[in-house]
């Protein structure tokens, strides 16, 4: 299939476009370029992108195109706290005006990149895709607010598709050091201290990046009328978690560390187990990683890429990042690249 994958200079798209290349689709990429030279080591060369803001594209962009997988967003919960308002311009009303033009240019399959965060405080209980929809915060409010907006789109030559994917984890070269597992491995490195901040009683599914990937493959490649309006949380019950188990797994790859629970922040509201049955059942997809295999991986290439105080803190935070970018007048008010950045796309 000739595929758009936006977000491709991202964390997630720059694991998944090599591998959907690998797996045999024609990719190009569409992303405004705001974490391209955040990278740790080297990485492989990008598939031809389009250096165009998400709320830019227009429907002569999309044609051609079979399939779009649709990652880019601000992707997450701090950054959806810090402006609601873009949150819902750009994740909510962009992804879904993206989704009505890719309809409109005879694209025939959108995959969508949710998040099990919309199951917000669901207890000891595994949830399903069937379960009710408590979203807590902007940024899983308007993964919420796609979905339906995407299921109303679907039609016998519009195939939707909703990937919930749990919290993702595992090495990419251009690293996100602002999720879990990826952070506390990255700070018992950097300080020999593995800190949680929280009980460490809540749950959270945790799945590899590269998982993620080859579940959004496995739904490019499926059956229309078996994926279409369809939701699927990714991931596996093995990793089904609660935080302080993620501590115990971080001491695990990285024996110089010490473990610190303090408990300062209580119970976060945030917790949830979830059922992954649906894909294994309808798609025959089983996520491979162990949140231990990641923690192994990351601290290996950690390590062998030299990582530093100064880009974990800044460089591979979202947050930090688009502040420092606001700062040196790189981007607008709205996040668009300005200046120096919009010159060099």
């Amino acid at each position: 299939m000739k595929v758009l994958l936006t977000g491709n200079q991202g964390y997630l798209g720059t694991v998944m476009s090599p591998m959907l290349t690998a797996a045999g689709h024609d990719v190009t990429g569409l992303d405004t370029g705001l974490f391209a030279d955040c990278v740790l080591g080297k990485r492989d060369d990008d598939a031809p992108t389009l250096h165009v803001d998400l709320r830019d594209v227009t429907v002569d962009m999309l044609d051609g195109f079979d399939a779009v997988i649709h990652l880019a967003a601000l992707s997450n919960d701090p950054l959806g706290a810090l402006a609601p308002d873009l949150t819902h311009d750009i994740n909510h009303r962009a992804s879904t005006r993206l989704a009505r033009l890719a309809k409109n240019a005879g694209v025939s399959r959108f995959l969508y990149a949710s998040t099990c965060s919309v199951y917000g405080a669901a207890g000891d209980g595994l949830v399903s895709e069937d379960a009710p929809l408590r979203p807590l915060t902007p940024y899983a409010v308007s993964k919420v607010r796609v979905e339906d907006d995407l299921a109303a789109l679907a039609s016998g030559d519009f195939v939707p598709v909703f990937l919930r994917n749990a919290t993702a984890f595992g090495f990419s070269p251009r690293l996100r050091a602002d999720i879990v597992l990826n952070n506390l491995v990255g700070h018992a490195l950097l300080t020999g201290r593995i800190t949680v901040m929280s009980d460490g009683t809540p749950w959270r599914p945790l799945v590899h990046a590269r998982d993620i990937a080859a579940a959004f493959i496995t739904c490019l490649e499926a059956p229309a009328d078996v994926v279409r309006s369809r939701a699927y949380n990714i991931g596996t019950e093995l990793n089904n978690v609660r935080v302080s188990q993620i501590a115990d797994a971080v001491a695990d790859a990285v024996p110089a560390a010490t473990v610190d629970i303090t408990g300062e922040t209580g119970a976060d509201a945030r917790s949830y187990r979830v059922d992954f049955s649906r894909a294994r059942d309808e798609l025959s997809f089983r996520a491979k990683w162990t949140v231990a295999d990641g923690a192994a991986e990351l601290a290996r290439e950690y390590a062998v890429r030299m990582l530093t105080d100064a880009g974990f803190a800044t460089r591979f935070v979202r947050l930090a990042r688009l502040e420092l970018l606001r700062a040196g007048g790189l981007v607008d008010e709205t996040m668009r690249p300005v200046g120096r950045l919009a010159e060099t796309r």
